[in-house]
């Protein structure tokens, strides 16, 4: 294949905005942001988790003390119902036996409250513990929103780069030659890269120096002939800069 080698050198351009896109779409791929949000949403999944286990002890506790405070209330009326009957009563025998049940009544009032009081503090732990779920999601759920953000800017501009990326490229395309822009397409879509710059005898595509073989062939190519790199198998584009003299 022949080909201007003007057109062959703005290959090499072609080369470059290829190389821009790929490196484009590998940012999309594995964006930090991204990753950062990933990373805050799972920790969101896992501190409303946690929040939701928080207020289920929570409400758990407030039953329990709830039960608590019924059983000191019913213990409490208990013994003023049996304290009225002590003053109302004038049977010594009646009034001993229910100032013994006041007794056991009032030991028993005071192991109720003894549970009472550690429930309350239970619940008054519970009630911290909430409090302190609730606080954790909420930051990650600012830290979340942020990062979002952060992510769609990321991407927007990638985004805007590959856009323009593109742009130029169709505006490059479309000034070469056809075959020369299809055989450039193959190499690239075989090898990783479609056109090489040979510069002092090294190929940019593999970094290898051409052998002194290699070398006397394309010194001996027409200037506008189209070689390809023995290593890299993209178009070798010639210039002042390859050392054929």
């Amino acid at each position: 294949m022949k080909a201007d080698p003007a057109d062959q050198e703005r290959l090499l351009e072609l080369n470059d905005i290829d190389l821009g896109l790929a490196r484009t779409r590998r940012t999309l791929e594995s964006l930090p942001e991204a990753q950062r949000v990933t990373e805050l949403d799972a920790s969101l999944v896992t501190a409303r988790a946690h929040q939701r286990e928080a207020l289920a002890t929570l409400e758990e506790l407030r039953a329990e003390l709830r039960r608590a405070e019924s059983d000191v209330e019913l213990v409490e009326k208990r013994i003023a119902q049996d304290s009225q009957r002590v003053d109302q009563s004038s049977s010594v025998k009646d009034v001993q036996g229910l100032q013994h049940e006041i007794e056991s009544l009032r030991q028993r009032l005071q192991v109720l409250e003894e549970v009472e009081l550690e429930v309350m503090e239970r619940v008054e732990a519970a009630e911290q513990g909430l409090d302190a779920a609730e606080k954790e999601s909420s930051s990650l759920e600012s830290q979340l929103d942020e990062a979002k953000r952060a992510r769609d800017a990321a991407v927007a501009q990638l985004e805007k780069e590959r856009t323009e990326l593109a742009a130029t490229r169709s505006e490059l395309v479309a000034g070469l030659p056809e075959p020369l822009v299809a055989l450039y397409e193959r190499q690239r879509e075989r090898y990783g890269q479609g056109a090489s710059l040979l510069r002092a005898g090294v190929s940019g595509a593999s970094g290898v120096t051409l052998t002194e073989s290699d070398l006397r062939e394309v010194r001996n190519a027409a200037p506008d002939d189209v070689v390809l790199c023995p290593d890299s198998n993209a178009i070798l584009v010639r210039t002042n800069e390859s050392g054929l003299s």
